[in-house]
């Protein structure tokens, strides 16, 4: 579904946890590389554990949290 001046695209910040972008969506690297996904929803990593960047694989939730630690 595209995003119009009446329907702009909706990013999803979670705590602990990627964000969740309306598709299909670009994203250029730091590099210059350019990725697509026409997904209805991607989720792109911000944690920076992923095997399969810029998207999430949900290595997020293999982290220990700080609280188990003791």
């Amino acid at each position: 579904m595209p995003n119009t001046p009446e329907r702009p695209r909706r990013v999803r910040v979670q705590r602990e946890g990627p964000i969740l972008v309306e598709g299909p969506v670009e994203i250029v690297g730091e590099d210059g590389e350019s990725t697509v996904s026409r997904r209805f929803v991607v989720a792109v990593c911000t944690c920076r554990r992923t095997r399969t960047p810029p998207w999430c694989d949900t290595s997020h939730r293999r982290r220990t949290k700080p609280d188990a630690a003791s």
